[in-house]
């Protein structure tokens, strides 16, 4: 495993003090080297002149208010907000981070300047946090803001038919209540880093006060120390800069007879600045199938030219067959037809369980290398739930991963990553990954908080982390796992870690919704009714509910029920259990993490 040396090699020292440099500097976190920087020029200062001279105070500079909301689901936008906060600074702004969850009219009313971070969820929805204040957004009753500046960075993903349409709805939205557009709107795809970067500099400089050129940085120092980054500290490994680590253990969970495919992997990750916290998510930098790689390759007339399929199958995404691709090929070739099948109608029809290479094969075309990696976009990183402690497993990741694989039209399908690890991986190859936050899926800073974890098939994989925390920390809160699959026998997944918990009553209570063990399927909905009256009386007792797994499906049918149960304490008043249940959101008491 390889970590990034911080000193490069032409720096003014000896090829022995650099390695010594970046053994000490590599350990340090961002507060640490932030102290140093100040350390090392009140030094430079005290040496020239003997003492530190005071300097007479700078004229104070103009500072204004900035007001930064995110809508996030992921954490995307969430993070850019993050990192804008900090960026202001030196733009002589004073900036206030407000999630779509907690914003109300009163936030806009008062905005003299907004940026706005909004990400689109699924077929063109606002994430699932921020739909109640999107929905005022759009009302009638939306106040006018007139004199407001704004700027709103879209993001969304293009194998979506709307894509980026919540950061759209909102641009227009801010417009037509009167604001004024600062700076343009930028719509980015997943690969929107480097480019997001590069929009909030110039939006910031564009809401700058005229005279805050050269306004210093300032710079919060956190002593407060710990070997765990703090939730507002960016992670040392991105999907941009990952970590090389190595697959220590990767087993399939499942029985023989299942008709399931379920892989615990473990990844040896023990570099500094690689730290995560139970309800993080960890990145993964996969490769595509090789074989796939090949066929697209063909399908172009390059053959198996090995530099085009390495590229392929290392860089480029090679599956997601989009409405935007089609577009561009239809101007590339100049095909009628290929320009037909962007239409709506047409794409939909076509695109349905197929992928890219089938495009290519069915409306073949020459291109040359450079003609088909511009029709491409990077190949983007999987997230997967993680699903171990760092106190329990230092130096470790372990993920749960279900493997995707299905047949259509002919061909024989997988998932990128999943395939990844179950077909194309062994123990001690490695594998390159990056810590994803989500400050929104924690446990409760109190550790004798009740706690309801509800989840089927790979949903499980952070209450395990969860478990495995409160064990090391010692917590003292009852804990509740609901959990559901197929068949009791084959689809257990982690059964006697959990009854190993059961006995030793680090888990309290497990309730199982083996769905297919029956002639009438039951799943964990069906079960939290059951249990009404004691789910109940644990959200009496302070709870924290937890939800992970499908958002379309379990997820959604979970929320329906726990509004259900909820509106039982009100008198079977649905409009008071949903509000309810809304409540415990804002609280911090309901979360989900859902894909």
């Amino acid at each position: 495993m390889t970590a990034q040396p911080l000193l490069p090699k032409n720096a003014p020292f000896t090829p022995e003090d650099i390695d010594a440099l970046n053994s000490v500097v590599a350990r340090t976190t961002p507060q640490q080297r932030a102290w140093l920087a100040g350390f090392f020029a009140g030094f430079e200062a005290a040496q020239a002149g003997g003492a530190v001279q005071p300097q007479p105070a700078a004229p104070a500079k103009p500072r204004q208010a900035l007001t930064v909301l995110y809508a996030s689901e992921s954490g995307n936008a969430e993070a850019l907000a993050m990192r804008t906060k900090k960026l202001a600074q030196k733009h002589g702004l004073d900036a206030k981070i407000v999630d779509f969850a907690d914003a109300d009219f009163a936030v806009l009313s008062k905005a003299k300047n907004i940026i706005v971070f909004a990400s689109t969820w699924g077929e063109g929805d606002p994430p699932s946090r921020a739909v109640d204040f999107y929905t005022s957004l759009m009302s009638d009753a939306a106040p006018r803001i007139e004199g407001v500046r704004f700027a709103v960075l879209a993001l969304g993903d293009t194998a979506y038919a709307q894509f980026c349409a919540t950061g759209k709805a909102i641009d227009q939205r801010l417009e037509a209540l009167g604001g004024t557009r600062a700076f343009d709107r930028v719509d980015l795809d997943l690969d929107y880093a480097k480019q997001a970067a590069e929009w909030t500099e110039k939006a910031l400089t564009e809401l700058a006060p005229a005279d805050a050129t050269g306004t210093a940085t300032v710079v919060h120092v956190d002593f407060k120390g710990g070997a765990q980054f703090a939730d507002d500290d960016e992670p040392q490994f991105t999907a941009e800069s990952p970590l090389t680590g190595e697959i220590s253990a990767l087993v399939n969970l499942n029985g023989t007879g299942s008709t399931r495919e379920t892989w615990h992997v473990e990844i040896a990750a023990d570099a500094p600045g690689f730290s995560y916290l139970p309800g993080d998510a960890i990145g993964i930098v996969p490769e595509n199938d090789p074989n796939l790689a090949l066929a697209l390759a063909e399908a172009v007339g390059l053959g198996a030219d090995g530099s085009v399929v390495q590229k392929l199958r290392e860089r480029y995404d090679v599956t997601t067959l989009s409405r935007a691709l089609v577009e561009n090929y239809g101007k590339l070739t100049q095909r009628t037809d290929v320009k037909a099948l962007a239409e709506q109608k047409a794409f939909t029809e076509f695109s349905e369980d197929r992928q890219l290479v089938d495009l290519f094969e069915t409306y073949a075309e020459k291109l040359t290398p450079e003609q088909l990696f511009s029709l491409l976009r990077p190949l983007p990183g999987r997230l997967y739930s993680v699903a171990s402690s760092p106190r329990a497993h230092p130096g470790e990741a372990h993920l749960l991963v279900g493997a995707v694989r299905w047949a259509s039209h002919g061909k024989t399908r997988g998932g990128v990553a999943s395939t990844y690890f179950a077909d194309r991986r062994k123990v001690g190859d490695p594998v390159r990954v990056y810590v994803k936050p989500n400050r929104h899926f924690r446990l409760p800073e109190d550790g004798n908080r009740p706690i309801i974890m509800i989840g089927a098939g790979t949903g499980v994989a952070p209450y395990r982390a969860f478990i495995e925390e409160r064990v090391e920390t010692g917590a003292g809160g009852k804990s509740w796992l609901v959990f559901g699959e197929r068949n009791y026998t084959n689809d257990f997944l982690y059964q006697t870690e959990w009854q190993e918990h059961l006995a030793e009553g680090a888990l309290s209570r497990i309730d199982v919704a083996f769905s297919r063990d029956q002639p009438e399927k039951i799943y964990v909905q069906q079960r939290l009714w059951e249990a009404r009256n004691d789910l109940l009386k644990w959200v009496d007792d302070g709870a924290h509910i937890y939800v992970c797994g499908d958002e379309k499906g379990m997820a959604r049918d979970v929320d329906v029920m726990l509004a259900r149960v909820l509106a039982e304490a009100a008198r079977g008043d649905d409009e008071a259990g949903r509000a309810k249940l809304k409540e415990l959101a804002k609280a911090g008491r309901y979360q989900r993490d859902v894909y």
